[in-house]
């Protein structure tokens, strides 16, 4: 990652956006190994003798999913049902481990098991979509009759072999291919486009369907498989334990809360050693150099642009950010993903020459913009007089299509760029666009403002979805009056014309309620 300059503590997605476009690039070259239903023959191929005398092939579980994703440009509508295929694992507690992919969005799931005629209907238990994993279960205990839950491992050495275990396309049978271990390392996670924790690199053949299989060695479970390279065949990623032990201990509670950060921007800028020089830092001392922390976060009070921290809890950080754990060199991002939300970390750090010490709070540190891809929650609106006010997120942008990086207007792009470091009102929850304009005589010559970030609202700054709606409840002297980021001029509506037209629109467009502000499923 040479090109890299900046480093994010912990998840992009919750850190500031510095390499958006970097990683976004970089997610294109990436694919999630789930099939599509209609791409899977029935080959009837005999399990695999290894398999067998494992005694794996009822432990490994088929996922079929019926799934319906939602319209970001007009929020009430969803898109067509699709079907997939993926795979899963039972561990213990009567549980089948699975990728978040194979089952976001889902309206039915159902399971079955090798050489077994009968499907289950199953459902999500908990869901991480950072960390793309999930839980599933079956209210039919039979479906764990003769099942082994699969026992996790530790992280594989590189240069050995592993077994992954799953149904990919070309066949309903259980399939099993091996591969040596190439790589480990911190990289983008496809399903959230935006959060990084550790991966392992193998070249044992991950297909479509395999996405929550196995990965096993010596009897035991060292991963979870999950994506693979476009450009390259028989380079696949698995989950490694160290990120599915997390998410299992986040929901012994009931709940999944997410993987945290710290909510700082860093940079590798020691190298230079007039740089070094620059910051009084001892020439003997490592370590990584702050140039901002995100507004609201956990170091926000604690750490300043221009110190540099040299230790995490007790790992000595070198100039490029790196750390020993785990018997790797691996970003020191790792080591907050060693803890839960709530948590700590000791942050030893210099300041003008003086070396200081304190403790930071793991937090979810969330970002105005949303980078991350979000799932499950309908997605929220206000139509207004035919105009759809939408939140600013990675969903509603990637409306553009696949190309949408570079496809979506200039001003958008540049706020998905720079959001973090444009925002400075601390009351700011969100931005919100005008996303869509349904055509009417109440909103001629709207259509400049379209797809553009707003403002305020009738004198009233909007810093959250909820404020549109409130806003457009006091209109001034009978017209509502629209500002724009970036335009001195105003779009103006009649408040009596949008008032009589109101339920016309709804009913013209087939729109079933003017807003949806909470996020509930």
């Amino acid at each position: 990652m040479g090109e890299a300059l900046i480093e994010m503590m912990s998840n992009p997605t919750k850190q500031l956006n510095y390499f958006a476009q970097y990683r976004t690039m970089r997610y294109l070259k990436w694919t999630l190994m789930v099939a599509v239903v209609t791409l899977v023959g029935s080959s009837g191929g005999d399990v695999s003798q290894t398999a067998k005398q494992q005694g794996l092939e009822k432990s490994v579980v088929m996922i079929r999913s019926a799934r319906q994703d939602f319209n970001y440009t007009t929020p009430w509508k969803q898109t067509a049902m699709s079907q997939s295929i993926g795979s899963g694992l039972v561990i213990a507690g009567k549980r089948i481990l699975t990728n978040a992919h194979n089952v976001s969005n889902y309206k039915y799931l159902e399971l079955r098991k090798e050489n077994v005629a009968k499907r289950y209907p199953g459902r999500v238990a908990f869901i991480g979509h950072d960390c793309d994993l999930a839980i599933l279960t079956v209210d039919d205990e039979s479906f764990f009759d003769d099942t082994i839950p699969l026992k996790l491992a530790g992280i594989p050495k590189v240069n050995t072999t592993v077994s992954t275990y799953g149904f990919p396309i070309g066949g309903s049978r259980i399939s099993v291919t091996e591969g040596v271990v190439s790589r480990i390392e911190m990289d983008i996670y496809v399903h959230s486009g935006a959060d990084s924790h550790l991966v392992i690199q193998t070249d044992a053949a991950i297909n479509p369907g395999n996405s929550g299989g196995p990965v096993m060695q010596n009897g035991k479970t060292v991963g979870v498989a999950f994506q693979g390279l476009r450009q390259a065949e028989s380079i696949g990623y698995l989950i490694p334990t160290t990120v599915i032990r997390h998410f299992l201990s986040d929901i012994q509670d009931g709940r999944y809360d997410g993987f945290g950060s710290l909510g700082v921007g860093l940079f590798p800028g020691l190298h230079n050693v007039s740089y070094k020089d620059y910051l009084k830092v001892p020439l003997q001392a490592d370590g990584i150099v702050v140039i901002s922390t995100m507004m609201h976060s956990s170091v926000e009070s604690i750490l300043r642009p221009g110190d540099v921290i040299t230790q995490i809890d007790d790992y000595n950080i070198d100039n490029d950010g790196m750390v020993q754990i785990y018997g790797l060199t691996l970003y020191l991002s790792e080591v907050v993903e060693t803890k839960q939300i709530g948590e700590t970390v000791k942050l030893t750090f210099y300041r003008q020459s003086k070396q200081m010490k304190e403790t930071a709070m793991v937090a979810l540190n969330r970002p105005i913009l949303e980078y991350a891809r979000q799932y499950e929650l309908p997605p929220r609106y206000v139509c207004f007089a035919g105009l759809t006010f939408v939140p600013v997120t990675r969903n509603y942008l990637e409306t553009w299509g696949r190309d949408w990086l570079t496809d979506i207007p200039f001003y958008l792009r540049y706020m998905f760029h720079n959001s973090t470091q444009l925002n400075t009102d601390r009351q700011r929850k969100e931005y919100v666009a005008l996303a869509e304009i349904m055509p009417d005589q109440v909103n001629s010559y709207a259509s400049d403002f379209e797809d553009k970030p707003v403002e305020s609202i009738n004198g009233t700054a909007i810093h959250s979805l909820d404020d549109v709606y409130n806003a457009f409840k006091q209109p001034i002297d009978d017209f509502h009056i629209i500002k724009f980021m970036g335009n001195d001029r105003p779009l103006t509506i009649d408040a009596q014309k949008a008032q009589l037209r109101k339920q016309q629109i709804l009913n013209k467009y087939h729109i079933p309620a003017e807003t949806r502000l909470e996020k509930k499923l």
